[in-house]
């Protein structure tokens, strides 16, 4: 399996981060609402979605892992793992994890 552009996004900025990250935190930065849109739009709201289920991927195939779980309060901290380091270093396709 190859990385998605979202995945690779998303993992990018995860791994240049200097510390652990919520990666929620940066799905605004990744897809801001289009002007004229509001937060609760529809379509906003399902761009979010989306951005789960990446973050979902990238823990399933051991490209983060999570170093200080959810809190109520806050989402679970991540860091980037060798694997996903390695991912975004070759642009090449990575083994499943199950």
């Amino acid at each position: 399996m190859v990385l998605s552009t979202d995945e690779r996004a998303l993992l990018t900025l995860i791994t240049q981060s200097p510390v652990p990250v919520v990666m929620s935190d940066f799905f605004h930065e990744l897809s801001p609402a289009e002007p004229g849109r509001i937060a609760g739009h529809p379509a906003v709201l399902r761009r979010q979605i989306q951005w789960y289920r990446v973050s979902l991927q990238l823990w399933q195939y051991n490209l983060v892992r999570i170093v200080v779980p959810a809190n109520g309060e806050r989402g679970a901290m991540v860091e980037t793992t060798e694997a996903g380091r390695a991912a975004l270093a070759t642009g090449s396709p990575f083994s499943e994890v199950s």
